[in-house]
């Protein structure tokens, strides 16, 4: 199993990047949650935000794998708390590639590395083409689509 998306974005990878990293970049893309790491590899993040568990709600976490500013953030997660039991014995892994082109980024994700029957695939499917528009429209304008989230 393994998603793969590719967007062209009108925007430098720098500023591609900080709306990927950064609390207000991802306060806007990532259904109003905040991306906390050190960011060192084999460091562990998370996802938090409004959600089940109130404001702070883990929606993700997991180890970073690899961080290079500008270029690749790559993690292994798994769903938070709230959302399975067997949180911890599920993951997949997630990698976004930064590459100029010309003025402009191209930004790969790709979500692979599945445990097998993992119950978050097809949410997974459906949601990142929402967060990775969302992205592209954030760095090109500086405002979030309206989702409705």
């Amino acid at each position: 199993m393994e998603l793969v998306y590719e967007f062209y974005i009108g925007a430098a990878p720098e500023r591609v990047w900080e709306v990927l990293v950064s609390p207000e970049g991802t306060r806007q893309t990532f259904f109003g949650c905040v991306l906390r790491s050190t960011f060192e590899t084999g460091a562990p993040f998370e996802y938090v935000g409004p959600g089940n568990d109130g404001d702070e709600t883990v929606h993700v976490y997991g180890t970073i794998r690899e961080y290079e500013p500008n270029r690749v953030l790559s993690y292994v997660e798994h769903p938070g708390p709230s959302y399975s039991q067997g949180h911890a014995s599920l993951e997949s892994r997630v990698t976004f590639t930064l590459q100029p082109v010309g003025g402009s980024t191209k930004l790969t994700l790709v979500n692979d590395e599945w445990t097998p029957d993992h119950p978050s695939f097809a949410n997974a499917k459906n949601h990142w083409w929402m967060i990775l528009s969302n992205i592209k429209t954030v760095a090109e304008t500086g405002k979030a689509l309206d989702l409705g989230w």
